[in-house]
């Protein structure tokens, strides 16, 4: 295998979107894992919450493509993604003869957080990282899958929930930063990002990234991806990319020979 990451860990991001398309996603972290590559997978299932949302009469509502989240919204969050997206997810990579656990950013502490605003409702902004529940699901030989529901411990009063609802872009970028990643990969339904002029951007340093979010450009859904490519990029030797997961084995095409989307990276001497 070309360009083998030294035994390094690949953080890989699934995109909601994914999940009612038949790509190869699921194959390609299979085999990745049966080479040897230590992966961490974290999932969203956005459009899954919207649809057992509308059947309970509820209107999702976004902001800066993150989700408004009320107690009603938190409640089934943490019910679709915690949950029966989470434990589908894991069979899928079981039952296709990898090795997998489950888990949520409550398990083990992984995520702290804290909420971010109230306007938001129930999201939250991570505060602190544990991430030795990953070091020990990984060094028994299994991918840990991870959904972004995390553990609400600073700020919380009385009678708040349990639980709070960090972006999973976001939860990505914090995992990647603090185990200090190799790569981080956001699996999406688009070829990466686009400028001003809508042209595919092949690379961005950091800091051509951040003028995208301050002028405006990156938009939507792609706002937390550029945050959490940021955050992970913080360490010198983390490479971000974010690609189209609905061509055929993108992930292992991206892992042994790269340049399939966009690439985010922090040259040394930018941090």
């Amino acid at each position: 295998m070309k360009n083998k990451l030294d035994n390094k860990t690949i953080v890989i991001k699934l995109g909601g979107s994914l999940f009612d398309t038949r790509d190869t996603t699921i194959e390609d972290i299979i085999y990745l894992q049966k080479q040897g590559y230590p992966i961490v997978v974290i999932h969203g299932g956005a459009n899954m919450v919207n649809k057992w949302l509308q059947k309970q009469n509820i209107t999702p509502q976004f902001a800066g493509g993150e989700r408004i989240t009320g107690k009603a919204e938190l409640d089934m969050v943490a019910a679709v993604i915690g949950g029966l997206m989470n434990k589908e997810i894991v069979a899928t990579i079981i039952l296709n003869g990898g090795k997998a656990v489950g888990i949520s950013c409550v398990d083990g502490a992984l995520i702290e957080g804290k909420i971010r605003n109230k306007e938001m409702g129930y999201v939250g902004s991570a505060v602190k990282v544990n991430h030795e529940v990953l070091t020990s699901i990984l060094g028994a030989g299994f991918i840990p899958v991870v959904s972004p529901i995390s553990l609400y411990s600073v700020g919380r009063e009385e009678n708040d929930p349990l639980l709070l609802n960090i972006n999973g872009d976001t939860i990505a970028g914090e995992i990647a930063a603090s185990i200090k990643a190799e790569k981080l990969i956001f699996m999406t339904d688009v070829n990466g990002i686009r400028d001003a002029s809508g042209n595919y951007l092949a690379q961005l340093n950091s800091i051509q990234a951040k003028e995208l979010l301050d002028s405006g450009v990156a938009s939507g859904g792609m706002i937390p991806k550029i945050k959490a490519c940021l955050r992970a990029t913080e360490n010198p030797f983390t490479r971000c990319a974010i690609i189209d997961g609905n061509r055929k084995n993108a992930l292992v095409k991206e892992i042994e020979e790269g340049g399939t989307g966009t690439t985010i990276y922090n040259p040394p001497g930018e941090i």
